[in-house]
């Protein structure tokens, strides 16, 4: 079914255009052409009134929404709750994001996924796996009783997807070089977090095929003077990817608008790290055995320890603008073609071009969200 989009700047993930038309036959982008040389007979057209079309956003590091946690109920229905709580503010892909679980867990939680994906389920592009190979001097709301090192098991466990990406979040310090290498050349995204590594530890992991860190800052070892930490290995790396939770608790906004001009353009990502309540009205939810309350963006237990966010990902890109004075459309692209680069996605989501799947937003000039369209499929 073809279709156009017209009458609105199109932001294809590099830059703005004045007057083209995107053109769609189902779930792809056909071609982006003047609108005066639209010629021919479309089954539908939208007309974006003066808003920008721009790329759908991709969050990396999804736990819940909806009322639900992915790691509570691993299953393909949890999944779809999930989706359809997050592509509301802007997110047209996502990775489920289990955190630290018992093997059968992770098992029942890369089925899903693969289900998923198999049904088509709106915008799930992998699973993220966050533990449970993580160091418990950093365990956040991670029960520490699940962790453990990786080992032959693990490594066929965590090369068990075969459709879509899997991201998993280490401490590099708990296992070898040579084990990062092999997930690496196996297709696993390794990042690191939840860790105690050193600078010259994070190098080494980095240097072996880890991709990038996971939620800058938190549950790492810190920046300092002599002492640079992962944050600092993670910073200084040309290549590696920095996740990042624009949400003011996790991160102070100096301390976003610093890293964001430390690191190289074009390396740093958002993500919400976003629990049960994103998409619902829920003051507290409980999670592994622990009530959460939520208070705006952020989510923290009873003794005021953070527990992942209340944060979606069209808050996040305001807040980027807001807390670094970041323009507009260099923090779409932190939440679009950046993580697409990430997941190693770019030719096929994270862009507005020909022959990519047609997954986009609409926004005004204030960053205020109208539509979606993933798959072609459009929802207001």
């Amino acid at each position: 079914m073809k279709s156009a989009i017209i009458n609105g700047p199109v932001f294809d993930g590099d830059e703005l255009h004045h007057g083209l038309a995107v053109v769609l036959d189902g779930d792809r982008i056909i071609e982006l052409l003047p609108e005066q040389d639209i010629h021919g007979v479309f089954d539908a057209s939208w007309n974006l009134n003066g808003h920008i079309l721009a790329p759908g956003l991709i969050d990396i590091q999804v736990n819940g929404g909806g009322g639900v946690m992915f790691t509570d109920a691993p299953t393909i229905d949890t999944i779809r709750n999930i989706a359809a709580a997050h592509r509301r503010f802007g997110t047209t892909g996502f990775l489920p994001t289990l955190i630290s679980s018992d093997s059968d867990t992770m098992t029942q939680a890369i089925e899903a996924v693969r289900q998923a994906i198999a049904s088509r389920v709106p915008g799930v592009l992998g699973i993220h796996l966050e533990g449970p190979y993580l160091n418990a001097d950093r365990r956040g709301i991670h029960n520490a009783g699940r962790f453990r090192r990786i080992d032959e098991a693990a490594f066929e466990l965590l090369t068990s997807l075969d459709k879509g990406r899997t991201l998993v979040t280490i401490a590099p310090e708990l296992t070898t070089p040579g084990m990062i290498a092999r997930l690496s050349k196996a297709g696993v995204l390794v990042f690191g977090g939840h860790s105690e590594a050193t600078y010259e530890q994070t190098h080494e992991a980095l240097q072996a095929g880890m991709r990038g860190v996971t939620h800058l800052f938190n549950a790492m070892s810190p920046l300092e003077s002599r002492a640079p930490g992962m944050v600092g290995a993670a910073l200084q790396a040309p290549d590696s990817w920095c996740g990042v939770i624009a949400d003011g608790h996790h991160v102070h906004p100096a301390s976003f608008a610093v890293a964001v001009a430390a690191k190289r353009k074009g390396r740093m990502l958002l993500v919400t790290d976003a629990m049960a309540a994103v998409g619902t009205a829920h003051k507290k939810f409980n999670f592994d055995g622990v009530e959460i309350e939520v208070t705006g963006s952020g989510c923290r237990t009873a003794s005021g320890r953070l527990a992942g966010s209340n944060l979606d990902m069209i808050s996040a890109v305001r807040n980027t603008v807001r807390f670094a004075g970041i323009d507009p459309l260099e923090a779409l692209r932190m939440a679009s073609s950046y993580p697409a680069h990430a997941l190693g996605l770019e030719n096929f989501v994270g862009f507005i071009r020909p022959g990519y799947k047609a997954n986009f937003i609409e926004l005004d000039d204030d960053l205020n969200l109208y539509r979606s369209w993933i798959d072609g499929e459009v929802s207001t």
